[in-house]
């Protein structure tokens, strides 16, 4: 019984001591495993690391660079801006200097043009007796009349047939005369331009002045060679709308009619209505003088010799009756 008993307990011994063995071995294993490999991951690590740093160092070096080529930026911005500052201040130094030569030259620029209305003025309200005076000299002749016409009055207004007959024949010569007729009113207080039948070269200046300015006289001559309202060559409407639309009794007013033919309505009706219209001043002449143009367009067609002469006899007849002139053009040239 007591050699069964030792045996038993010999073979759990050794089979304990076995297990202990491989235990403790599987530990050394393991230290000596994990002692070989970490140096090898923290060898990776400081690579890493060490290229992680010059990325960064690079990438410090090309945002300094940049800094620097921003500030050398705003010291050349602050060098043109002192530079445009300069510029501007003596500029604006040349810039007053001018206005005040500009400003002393519009003086007498002023002064020169109040004179030159006060002479002109002065020569519009010269009296008869001096008139027949001037009749002896040429020259003064010449500034005071178009072809014998008056030119005394403040405002003036053109009445131009636009017919097909003027606009294809006369049209040149047309825009001759109201050039001659507005040179020598070289100042008026205001200007109107209507056809035949009473319609506004301007429409926004419709029933009022157009007020008399050199960049107006301009405007009205460069619109005449593009105007073409209707007409029916008959200078009636034209005629009464003007005196019913501008007439006045403190104003001195004369009428330029530009026609070629009279080719419908009543001479006499024309001139009974006209000379209810255009009443006498205290004076005893007429507050609107009425002047007339004729144009040879229509001499040498046939069939057309009775509007051409109606048109002159009623011509001579309104210019008479209203203290104004009747000129008659012979050639278009």
């Amino acid at each position: 019984m007591k050699q069964s008993q030792r045996k038993n307990i010999e073979v759990f011994n050794l089979s304990f001591l076995d297990v202990v063995s491989c235990g403790f071995g599987a530990i050394i294993l393991l230290l000596v495993i994990s002692k070989i490999s970490q140096p090898i991951v923290i060898e990776e690590s400081i690579t890493d690391l060490k290229k992680v740093l010059l990325e960064t160092e690079q990438q410090l070096e090309k945002i300094q660079g940049e800094i620097k080529a921003s500030h050398n930026e705003l010291l050349d911005s602050k060098q043109f801006l002192a530079q445009a500052k300069q510029s501007l201040l003596e500029r604006s130094s040349q810039l007053n200097k001018i206005q005040g030569e500009f400003k002393d030259s519009k003086n007498t620029l002023n002064a020169q043009t109040i004179i030159e209305e006060k002479l002109s003025r002065a020569r519009q309200k010269l009296t008869d007796e001096m008139r027949r005076l001037q009749q002896t000299t040429p020259v003064n002749n010449k500034e005071n009349t178009v072809g014998g016409i008056s030119v005394d009055s403040e405002y003036i207004i053109f009445i131009i047939d636009t017919s097909g007959s003027m606009k294809n024949f006369a049209w040149p010569m047309v825009r001759r005369k109201m050039k001659e007729i507005l040179e020598i009113h070289p100042s008026v207080k205001g200007i109107q331009v209507m056809n035949d039948m009473g319609d506004y070269m301007f429409s926004q200046y419709s029933s009022r002045w157009i007020p008399d300015t050199a960049g107006r006289r301009r405007t009205i001559l460069k619109r005449l060679s593009t105007w073409e309202p209707f007409s029916n060559s008959s200078p009636e409407e034209g005629i009464t709308r003007a005196i019913k639309h501008f007439y006045a009794t403190d104003k001195q007013i004369s009428l330029y009619i530009f026609g070629d033919d009279f080719s419908r309505g009543s001479i006499q009706s024309l001139l009974d209505t006209v000379g209810r219209l255009n009443k006498t001043n205290k004076s005893g002449k007429k507050r609107v003088r009425i002047n007339a143009v004729g144009f040879p367009v229509l001499f040498n067609h046939p069939g057309t010799e009775t509007n051409v002469a109606r048109f002159s006899a009623l011509m001579r007849k309104l210019t008479e009756n209203n203290n104004g002139s009747f000129v008659g053009i012979t050639s278009l040239r």
